[in-house]
């Protein structure tokens, strides 16, 4: 028996979709039925098919608009939109080696690409009485690594924070918001960090994995997430199978954060 999540021809928008766990959704979306578009600075030299691109940088905000109104001219209005950029420059080296400039870049990144874009695309939901938005958030909101990470954890606590402000004013609107913290994803960047990281160590790629691993204080069920994983996760919150789910944050980290 399948289970059809009844995605079939709603409108969807995806940040960051070109990469990691923004493309996992993507496709995700895409084979459940929906019509997805997403952004990226670079277009893909190899695209999807099926998937409407739009060139943006969302970390700023001409980005955005130009994002948001290519959207709303091309179908009229969307469904379903899912902020998924996100990440962090940051330097290791705690709180002394953050500098203003840093603290700003990952608010750029990510908080305010979700802030505008809701901002311009939710008037059209409201409209129509319906729809859903899902904002990646982080367990790191609640478990930041103080040499590398502090101002990314901190952007993403806020990104979790507005995110039930959002939910609270709109869902008896008829629009859902949630957020999503994912812990540790095996994605092509922590593919590329986790090389490192063993290189470095003298180790192999799973000695690598070991050792984030342990940095994040272990992760129970013994390896990251995948990227279809958590995109599974996202793909039903989204859909009208969740229709009562509002205003919560899901973690999915195989158990990385010891707190309920």
């Amino acid at each position: 028996m399948s289970f059809d999540l009844h995605l079939n021809g709603l409108r969807a928008v995806v940040t960051g979709g070109t990469l990691g766990l923004g493309a996992a959704v993507v496709k995700t979306l895409l084979d459940a039925g929906a019509r997805v578009a997403t952004s990226a600075r670079t277009l893909p030299e190899q695209p999807v098919t099926g998937v409407t691109y739009v060139a943006a940088d969302l970390s700023t905000a001409p980005g955005v608009s130009h994002f948001a109104e290519t959207m709303l001219q091309d179908w009229g209005g969307v469904d379903i939109v899912i902020n998924v950029l996100g990440g962090s420059k940051t330097p290791g080296g705690g709180f002394a080696a953050i500098s203003d400039e840093h603290w700003f870049a990952e608010l750029k990144l990510n908080l305010m690409p979700a802030v505008r874009l809701d901002r311009a695309l939710l008037p059209s939901m409201l409209a129509q009485g319906s729809g859903v938005i899902i904002h990646v958030s982080s367990i790191q909101r609640v478990l930041p690594l103080p040499e590398s990470t502090t101002a990314y954890a901190a952007a993403k606590a806020a990104l979790t924070t507005y995110s039930k402000s959002l939910a609270r004013e709109v869902t008896p609107k008829g629009v859902r918001v949630l957020s999503v913290a994912p812990g540790w994803i095996e994605t092509e960047a922590s593919v590329e960090f986790a090389k490192r990281t063993a290189a470095e160590a003298g180790t192999d790629y799973e000695g690598g994995k070991k050792l984030i691993m342990d940095w994040l204080g272990g992760i129970p069920v013994g390896r990251p997430a995948k990227p279809n994983e958590v995109a599974d996760l996202i793909a039903f919150l989204a859909s009208p199978r969740s229709a009562s789910i509002a205003g919560a944050e899901y973690r999915i980290d195989g158990g990385t954060v010891p707190t309920l």
